[in-house]
């Protein structure tokens, strides 16, 4: 049997397997659940776990690892790294094994779990994707790869949104799936919302970026109150940046300018620190949860009443375009990926004070690119300290309207 033929007879079993079990938890899409603890040992779906697992499970680990080993090492792109995401559907050793080997997105440079989402990205080559925009439903839609025209059907959805529009504002709910945008589904992520000019925005995560409070206030009240039922936590309460846009009230000639404040990512990120890394979906009732770590394995520090960098949260800013006399229009350096002048297009860059000693370097590094290619079409490029989600959220602004600040905006490409 070939290497291939072998890895699409893994995916065949758990495929027939996950149509039998219930449906998968936040965090494990695609990945077969563990067998639930609650249940009987006599149980059919008990039965039907342990059959499947003594299938697989008891191949000798140095072999097991030098499998996967190799799959994740020939697969680098979607969507051959699906069979890695396969590999980790098998049973619970071989889910081990693969989560151990592959590594996060700041490490590799690869999106494979959906939690790779919640995860910055490269330090040194960012990870391109791009978007595409639905006007009939308001969906909006991230895909990994370079263009469509490049990807065609092997493009890879990583995000999905939808935009509500409410009388003091609108929202775009943000899904792991393109159907379902239901706050209460375990493919809700989060949200971002906008105040009623469109000026100023507010994303919120589905969980915790940091230790937080609230989590402590729900243990605690559960175990005060041990005979009464937790209440349910609202999803997407946890604020974790705002987006401004300058009003343009003077109406002058000009691109608009827009300014990031990421409350979950310290300035020292830029400089050779760490962003907080989510190593699973967690929610603040579920006691087993997983606390969030840095790319190191260690657990942010905070809490302290300093204002060393390790607390001021970072700052971007658009970066400023220079004039084209022969164009008549403000120029940015995409380096070929933006081919369509618009006012949407924009470049971030981090805005950091002169007393916290960062190099002009990383001052002048592209955290966030995002711009035009086609009708409905748009690139994004992201790299580290930022996450999938996070910049696809500061991208989403960009489509709400402005009345005030759009109204004279130049377009630049």
């Amino acid at each position: 049997m070939s290497f291939t033929s072998f890895v699409w007879e893994i995916g065949n079993i758990s495929n027939k397997s996950s149509r039998k079990r219930h449906r998968l938890r936040r965090g494990q899409a695609h990945i077969t659940p563990e067998a639930s603890s609650s249940s009987s040992p006599g149980s059919p779906g008990s039965l039907t776990v342990q059959i499947e697992q003594r299938q697989w499970a008891n191949l000798p680990p140095e072999l097991l690892l030098d499998i996967i080993q190799r799959v994740e090492q020939r697969e680098q792109c979607w969507p051959g790294r699906r069979d890695v995401v396969t590999c980790a559907s098998v049973c619970r050793s071989w889910r081990e094994i693969t989560k151990d080997i592959v590594k996060t997105p700041e490490l590799c440079g690869f999106l494979t779990f959906p939690i790779s989402l919640k995860q910055p990205g490269p330090r040194d080559t960012p990870i391109q994707c791009f978007i595409r925009r639905e006007r009939a439903t308001s969906t909006f839609r991230l895909y990994m790869g370079l263009s469509p025209a490049l990807s065609g059907e092997l493009s890879k959805l990583l995000l999905a949104a939808k935009r509500v529009r409410r009388a003091t504002g609108t929202d775009f709910v943000i899904s792991l799936v393109g159907d379902d945008f239901s706050r209460s589904s375990n493919k809700f992520v989060g949200k971002l919302r906008s105040n009623f000019l469109g000026t100023k925005f507010n994303i919120f995560d589905s969980q915790p970026s940091r230790d937080s409070t609230v989590c402590s206030s729900c243990e605690s009240c559960r175990k005060t109150h041990p005979g009464k039922v937790a209440p349910r936590v609202t999803t997407s309460n946890y604020n974790t940046a705002k987006i401004s846009y300058e009003l343009n009230i003077l109406r002058t000639r000009g691109p608009r300018r827009m300014q990031c404040i990421m409350n979950s990512i310290p300035v020292s990120a830029i400089e050779g620190g760490t962003a907080p890394t989510p190593t699973a979906f967690t929610n603040c009732l579920d006691e087993h949860s997983s606390p969030l770590l840095d790319s190191a394995g260690r657990r942010p520090q905070v809490g302290s009443t300093s204002r060393s960098m390790q607390n001021v949260p970072l700052v971007l800013k658009n970066k400023a375009p220079r004039w084209h006399e022969q164009l008549q229009c403000w120029c940015l350096n995409f380096k070929g990926r933006v081919t369509v002048a618009s006012v949407k297009n924009f470049q971030l860059v981090a805005a950091v004070e002169p007393s916290e000693n960062v190099t002009i370097t990383e001052q002048e590094n592209v955290i966030l690119q995002f711009g035009k290619i086609g009708k409905d079409i748009f690139t994004m490029d992201y790299c580290y300290p930022l996450s999938a989600f996070q910049a696809f959220a500061i991208c989403l602004s960009s489509f709400d309207t402005k009345p005030i600040a759009v109204q004279n905006a130049f377009c630049f490409t």
